[in-house]
């Protein structure tokens, strides 16, 4: 039996397995990779086998709750969960709370998910490799000792390492495609007010996004299509209806338009990133898309002047008692880019954000003046070495943090829809991925270029 989302739910509604049977199967995966890998911060195991006891009478009844009936999950460290703590990857074991639980989560709850516990993250969500210092470093289910990808960094290593079949994460610039494309799996950003806030650490109100990380293309459409529509707990959240995603998924790509920005996307990548993507594009020139290329707006100074200031003064304001009053508390390099807010003026803070919305519609009108979807790397290098990613001063660090998440920041300032998806492998086996990106609201033909991709090749496989 595949160990996916829609595969583990079509075998528990064909009685081919029972939820007990699968959580437990988790649990003792989790036990004996969890020590090693460090994918998870808390394990509720009585809670998800009791939840699994509930569904599986319910199956042998005929009953099903929804699409992902028994199917097993775990969620990022940012996500309110009654009854269990949320550290947010901090020191302090139940560090943010909410009167309001994750909507996401209990989306996915609602459609039959069992909840295996919760995931670890880089602390805050303020960093790009997966490194934590009071929960352990995330390790690369491919290659130990490197990054996982951060921050949603047990998200994608549990996924990929078999632990669940999916997980929610976060991204701010970056933080469910890097770890999607270091773990190889698939990971989702959706458009910004796709996918509800309410109930999630806040890192930047007005950057942070809401999405799946899956083994496969199918099973992110799948757990997007739960999670996302309006939520009157979040006023951010869009009241625009949610196309059909699952829907449309098979279908043809022949006669899409792609378009490849090939300034910054394409400076400076290491020969086995810029070998593998052009090669997944030429992948979808033989399915039939036209592929083309595009010019963007300056995005190095867009990322210096508008999303650096941005997500600093929102992240300071988030955490200002944490950073000032409990300063020791905090890894060094977290606190040094959170702190940097202190710093940034009112003046500055709205130039910044009036930039963002005049940067987010000159992009789309040069993305997808003539293109349906845009096409490029997510990462600019294979995942490196913890060793190496941590080295130096924190002022070393955090330019070399800067340069690891430069093809996805700005992303998050379009605020557009963006798919990561594996195509390949490094010389020495890292995972490597394709980064397609779409109109604002249309991850249905995001998703549907990605899965075109997926089923023509076979990347897709198991961890060593």
């Amino acid at each position: 039996m595949d160990f996916t989302v829609a595969s583990l739910a079509e075998a528990v509604r064909t009685k081919r397995v029972s939820p007990v049977e699968l959580v437990r199967d988790c649990l003792a995966r989790i036990e004996r990779r969890n020590p090693a890998l460090r994918a998870f911060i808390t394990v509720d195991a009585d809670g998800a086998l009791a939840t699994a006891r509930a569904l599986e009478s319910e199956a042998v009844g005929g009953r099903f709750r929804g699409p992902l009936h028994g199917v097993p999950v775990a969620h990022k460290d940012l996500c309110v969960v009654p009854g269990l703590p949320t550290s947010c990857g901090t020191r302090t074991r139940d560090y943010f709370h909410s009167d309001v639980p994750c909507t996401a989560a209990a989306r996915l709850a609602a459609a039959g998910a069992i909840l295996l516990g919760k995931l670890n993250m880089t602390e805050l969500a303020m960093g790009p490799f997966g490194d934590n210092a009071h929960h352990g470093d995330v390790q690369n289910p491919w290659r130990a000792g490197h990054a996982s990808g951060g921050s949603s960094s047990g998200s994608a290593a549990a996924v990929a390492a078999g632990l669940v079949a999916g997980a929610i994460g976060s991204d701010t610039g970056g933080s469910i495609r890097l770890p999607a494309a270091c773990c190889g799996v698939v990971g989702l950003k959706p458009t910004y007010g796709r996918v509800s806030r309410a109930g999630v650490m806040p890192l930047s109100w007005t950057m942070d996004h809401i999405g799946p990380l899956a083994a496969t293309v199918t099973d992110a459409a799948l757990l997007f299509s739960l999670m996302a529509g309006h939520d009157a707990a979040d006023p951010t959240s869009s009241p625009r209806p949610l196309d059909d995603v699952v829907g449309v998924l098979e279908g043809p790509v022949a006669g899409l338009r792609a378009a490849v920005p090939e300034a910054h996307f394409f400076d400076e990548l290491s020969g086995d990133v810029e070998a593998a993507v052009r090669a997944a594009i030429g992948v979808l020139e033989k399915l039939g898309v036209r592929v083309g290329r595009a010019t963007l707006p300056d995005l190095t100074s867009l990322t210096r002047e508008c999303s650096t200031p941005i997500v600093a003064a929102e992240a300071a304001t988030a955490h200002g008692r944490l950073l000032r009053e409990r300063r020791d508390e905090v890894q060094p390099v977290v606190h040094a880019r959170a702190a940097v807010g202190f710093s940034v003026s009112a003046v500055q803070y709205l130039e910044a954000q009036r930039l963002r919305e005049r940067f987010a519609q000159e992009f789309a009108a040069a993305a997808f003046a003539d293109a349906d979807v845009l096409l490029m790397p997510t990462i600019p290098e294979p995942a490196p070495a913890y060793a190496l990613a941590k080295a130096g001063s924190v002022e070393e660090i955090v330019a070399r943090m800067g340069r690891f998440s430069r093809l996805t920041r700005p992303l998050n300032a379009a605020a557009v829809p963006a798919l990561s998806v594996p195509c390949g492998f490094s010389a020495d086996g890292r995972p490597l991925a394709l980064q397609i990106v779409g109109r604002a609201f249309d991850e249905a033909t995001v998703l549907r270029v990605g899965r075109a991709y997926e089923r023509a090749t076979d990347w897709r496989r198991p961890p060593p």
